[in-house]
């Protein structure tokens, strides 16, 4: 039956973190020099967490998708003069109240949606106006902005390069063009690919693109195709996602009418291991239960994430994270512009992270990526079930650190579940911490 409540396939990000909420696989690993600083830049008000990471949100969609839960504003146009004031009156707001401060060179930068390229072809010089030219220079600065491929085309592409933007996430997701026309999306698998290319010819060379696993049998996908397919791109990152059914969707509704077929958690757990099986062949990395690198092109933004690192999320329903505390802004787009450009900080709420709650995340957090976690830092309990999960065969072979397989990460939830001391009072149904609001 379709999974009403998400398993770790229905966001791997984590996005969870930045924006709320979210399907979408987010992909990144390795740390950049820097990135996270807790040494203030100079004349940081007191108190303020350095950052070096920063997401912003652009909440701008031609159309809402049918399986889309995402924060976004539908619209025929993104408002691009709104949007950079609404930012700047966010980013003042917050230095001002001494929550956060931008570090004088950012590590990393990602933009996501929504459609940010529904913004046109100003749209990056626009931010960086927002957070300072002179804090995107540094050669390190990993700048990533999310494209769909009805409006990625070559004069975007170009100017977005221009702007010092070197690194795309595109939402291909199939190129069965009629799962693409059930899914609601507005391109066609030849767009895809064109703008791919389009990319390509304005200089682009690190590029990732998304793709769905676990659609309905009867729109005959074939996801060997579609995998297929992605590796002709030659593209450096592939980022995977499994559909799942989220409340108040027209998939959702669609489902509870009888109107649409279930998919079997069987069938996922195929097409995923599938995928590792196919992309892992061709070279790429399975560096995290959702990410695929070629070397040298893992992302790294979500690496802040994962690491427990801060960063500063700017935009309608984004997340900022400094131990302990989280924050996630308003979610409506008119009431997130009004608020920020009147000089608000435009959050809608907050909560302190608990001990055993953030013990629990850096399990979680650790057991996603190929870094897993040190042996050491478990208890006699957990590294007993560490060595029976190594004998089911749900393990790499590590004699300092317990780290998950493709097979182990299909199972993600239910052992994250067993590591569990009870701090936290985790059940089979409420494994993937609910760090989307």
């Amino acid at each position: 039956m379709w999974r009403s409540w998400p398993p770790w396939w229905a966001w791997a990000c984590p996005t969870p973190w930045h924006c709320s909420p979210s399907l979408r696989s987010r992909d990144g690993l390795s740390k950049g020099p820097g990135c996270g600083s807790s040494v203030p830049p100079e004349g940081t008000p007191a108190g303020a967490t350095a950052v070096g990471s920063v997401y912003v949100h652009a909440p701008f969609c031609l159309h809402r998708c049918s399986y889309c839960d995402f924060v976004v504003h539908v619209t025929e146009h993104g408002d691009l003069a709104a949007w950079q004031e609404a930012l700047k009156g966010e980013l003042r707001a917050v230095e001002r109240e001494g929550l956060f401060a931008l570090e004088d060179s950012l590590q990393t930068l990602y933009v996501g949606g929504g459609t940010p390229s529904l913004l046109g072809e100003h749209s990056m010089e626009a931010l960086a106006s927002v957070v300072g030219r002179r804090r995107l220079g540094s050669s390190d600065l990993e700048w990533t902005a999310e494209a769909n491929p009805e409006s990625l085309t070559g004069g975007l592409a170009a100017a977005w390069r221009r702007s010092g933007l070197n690194r795309l996430s595109i939402g291909v997701q199939t190129f069965n063009d009629e799962a693409l026309r059930w899914m609601g999306r507005q391109h066609d698998a030849q767009s895809a690919e064109r703008a791919v290319d389009a990319a390509r010819a304005a200089g682009f060379t690190n590029m990732s693109v998304d793709l769905i696993f676990g659609l309905p049998e009867r729109l005959e996908r074939s996801w060997r195709d579609d995998l297929e397919r992605a590796l002709a791109l030659n593209v450096p990152h592939v980022s995977l996602y499994g559909l799942t059914v989220e409340a108040g969707t027209a998939l959702a509704r669609a489902v509870r009418d009888g109107n649409e077929e279930a998919v079997a958690i069987q069938q996922h757990q195929d097409e995923y291991l599938l995928a590792a099986e196919v992309l892992g062949a061709a070279g790429y990395e399975h560096y995290e239960v959702s990410n695929f690198a070629m070397p040298g092109h893992r992302s790294r933004h979500n690496a802040v994430y994962w690491d427990g690192r801060p960063y500063l999320g700017l935009g309608n329903g984004a997340h900022s994270f400094a131990a302990p505390v989280r924050r996630w802004n308003l979610r409506d787009w008119p009431m997130y512009r009004d608020r920020a450009r009147a000089g608000y900080v435009p959050e809608h709420d907050r909560e302190t992270v608990g001990a055993d709650a953030r013990k629990l995340e850096k399990l979680w957090l650790g057991l996603r990526t190929t870094e897993g976690v040190q042996l050491a830092d478990l208890d006699e309990r957990q590294r007993g079930l560490a060595a029976a999960w190594s004998e089911h065969g749900w393990t790499v072979a590590s004699e300092d650190a317990l780290r998950l397989n493709a097979e182990g990460w299909l199972l993600l939830d239910e052992l994250v579940v067993e590591l569990d001391d009870g701090g936290c009072g985790l059940t089979a149904r409420s494994t993937t911490l609910d760090l989307r609001r």
